[in-house]
């Protein structure tokens, strides 16, 4: 699997973002969050994902941005595991930045590594 973010794996649909942030299961890891709403699909692998960071502890635009290409960066890196660990499982992902200074690239992508992690154990054991 190559190591891509397309248009068609992001999450750009408005009752989908709503749905998501309404019925939506966490999952914690300093200095991410993760939030999916998901169920078995028949087809392959489906996982549409979108990058949060609060305009309310990071004011100035290029810091949020800063941010959010380190986690996309993250997460298109360890995508390909997780999508052959998840196995045929329809997901929707909103990963949120919550913590409040901006952190290296470092810890970041280690966050992500734990939070899919964690999803995975979660999916496999039937927990959503």
């Amino acid at each position: 699997m190559d190591n891509t973010f397309h248009k068609n794996e992001r999450l750009c649909s408005k009752k989908q973002i709503d749905t998501l942030f309404e019925k939506g299961q966490t999952v914690n890891a300093y200095p991410i969050k993760l939030i999916y709403l998901g169920g078995r699909s028949e087809s392959k692998t489906d996982v549409k994902a979108m990058f949060v960071v609060p305009k309310k502890k990071f004011k100035h635009a290029n810091d949020r941005n800063k941010l959010k290409r380190r986690m996309r960066e993250a997460y298109r890196l360890q995508k390909g595991e997780f999508y052959v660990s998840i196995g045929s499982y329809k997901l929707n992902l909103a990963i949120l930045y919550y913590g409040n200074k901006t952190e290296e690239y470092d810890a970041i992508f280690k966050a992500t590594a734990k939070l899919l992690n964690n999803l995975t154990k979660q999916i496999v054991t039937g927990g959503s």
